[in-house]
Formats: structure tokens, C-alpha cells, sequence
């Protein structure tokens, strides 16, 4: 996905060649909010490891605490 972006090609280019691997929408494509939130998902964690690198140790201590 990153690979067709990185080319220029648009989120609606990019929708018809991901497919679900499992669940209940398994073998279908996503929608295009999803690719859309994902992508901008990975651009945020690109732009602020730290926090990223925050919220997961915060995660893992309150699964830890559970």
C-alpha cells in the first residue's frame, strides 16, 4: 500500500489491490475509509515515534496491571 502511495497513485487506485485476509470480510476489498484512516495512521506514527512509542508502553503496562 505504502509502495502504490509513495507512486502517486490515489487511495481509490490503491483499494482494488489490497484484499482482507481474515474476519468476517475476509477475500473482499477494504473500504476506502479504511485505507484512507491507514494511511494516515502510518503517517502520524511516522511523524511522532515518541508518542507512538509512549502509547504502547502505556498499553502494555495497563494489560499488565489487568
Amino acid at each position: 500500500m505504502l509502495r502504490h502511495r509513495a507512486g502517486g497513485e490515489s487511495v481509490g487506485q490503491i483499494r482494488p489491490d489490497l484484499i482482507i485476509p481474515i474476519g468476517r470480510r475476509k477475500g473482499q476489498n477494504p473500504g476506502l475509509f479504511g485505507v484512507y484512516r491507514a494511511l494516515v495512521e502510518y503517517e502520524k506514527a511516522q511523524a511522532y515515534p515518541e508518542a507512538v512509542a509512549q502509547a504502547r508502553a502505556d498499553f502494555a503496562e495497563s494489560k499488565a496491571g489487568a
